[in-house]
């Protein structure tokens, strides 16, 4: 497993605020849930439900995203990244991600297999455990200009600078449990 932590070396460029992420589905650190696994693994492709504490004021709208950092493409794997959420969302049940299900006007971008929706995990044997961070940032920005076509690394960049404040939960998912 690679130890490099994306989110630690962004807030060392800008610290922000800390925003406590929770899940009943699993512990900070330990096994997804196997719901959050990839249905080609015997998951169900969605993400676990996510609950954060009050952002500081100012707050105008959330984004989330789950990121894979492990996975051996040199560039990580983006699993779900949402941008344009309501600021006074504290909270998502857990399901597919994609904007039908999620509050109007969030915008949803496309992932790595090019579907608008979260995908599970689904390490590839041999390349250990794999970390999966879910975060959710509080931003200072109602909206962020999205159509829908833009990269998760694209919203990541402008969240960067909008941020007042993140949360980071990571689950893990072992290659050889599944």
């Amino acid at each position: 497993m690679f130890s490099y932590d994306p989110y630690a070396a962004l807030a060392e460029l800008r610290p922000v605020a800390p925003l406590e992420l929770t899940s009943p589905d699993f512990e900070a650190g330990g096994p997804v849930p196997v719901s959050a696994w990839s249905a080609s693994r015997g998951g169900e492709d969605r993400h676990p439900t996510l609950r954060w504490s009050q952002p500081p004021a100012g707050t105008k709208s959330i984004a989330i995203s789950c990121f894979d950092p492990d996975a051996p493409t040199g560039s990580g794997f983006w699993h779900w990244a949402v941008g344009n959420l309501p600021a006074d969302l504290r909270s998502l049940d857990a399901g597919d991600g994609d904007a039908a299900s999620l509050p109007a006007g969030a915008v949803v971008l496309p992932n790595e297999a090019r579907l608008q929706r979260y995908i599970g995990a689904a390490p590839p044997p041999g390349t250990g455990v794999h970390r999966y961070f879910f975060v959710v940032d509080a931003l200072d920005v109602e909206a962020i200009d999205l159509d829908g076509d833009e990269t998760p690394a694209y919203l990541g960049f402008n969240r960067h600078f909008h941020c007042l404040a993140r949360g980071v939960l990571i689950g893990t998912a072992d290659p050889a449990e599944r």
